[in-house]
C-alpha cells in the first residue's frame, strides 16, 4: 500500500477553522485549539439568542403598544383583554407598527374594540 501524507487535509481543516474565527480578539484569532472552542461558544449563544430574539421582539411590541394606548385612556393589558372578549384576532407585531407609524389607524381599532 502507498503512503499517504495528510498534511494537505489537516491544513485545510485549520485553514477552514481559522477562516471562520477572523476578526475575533487575541489567541482566538490565530490558535487552533482556542478557534475551535470559540466557534463552539459562538454557536452556542447564537441559537440560544435566535430564540431569545423572539422574546425581546414581543416585549418591545407590547412597549410600543401600551405608549400609543395611554394617551387614549387604555392600556395595553386592558386592551389585549378587550380584543380576546371581541374574538378580534390580528397579529401583535401589525398592532405595534400600526401604533408607531399609523397612529390614526391605531385610534380607529382601539375605539372599535370600546
Amino acid at each position: 500500500m502507498t503512503r499517504v501524507k495528510r498534511g494537505t487535509t489537516s491544513a485545510k481543516q485549520r485553514r477552514n477553522i481559522l477562516k471562520q474565527v477572523k476578526g475575533y480578539r487575541f489567541g482566538r484569532s490565530t490558535k487552533e485549539i482556542q478557534a475551535q472552542d470559540a466557534i463552539a461558544h459562538a454557536g452556542a449563544h447564537a441559537f440560544a439568542h435566535r430564540r431569545a430574539k423572539k422574546n425581546v421582539f414581543r416585549r418591545l411590541w407590547s412597549v410600543k403598544m401600551n405608549a400609543a394606548l395611554r394617551p387614549l385612556g387604555t392600556t395595553y393589558s386592558k386592551f389585549i383583554g378587550a380584543l380576546k372578549a371581541k374574538n378580534i384576532i390580528i397579529d401583535r407585531k401589525i398592532m405595534a407598527d400600526l401604533a408607531e407609524h399609523n397612529p390614526e389607524t391605531f385610534a380607529n381599532l382601539v375605539n372599535e374594540v370600546k
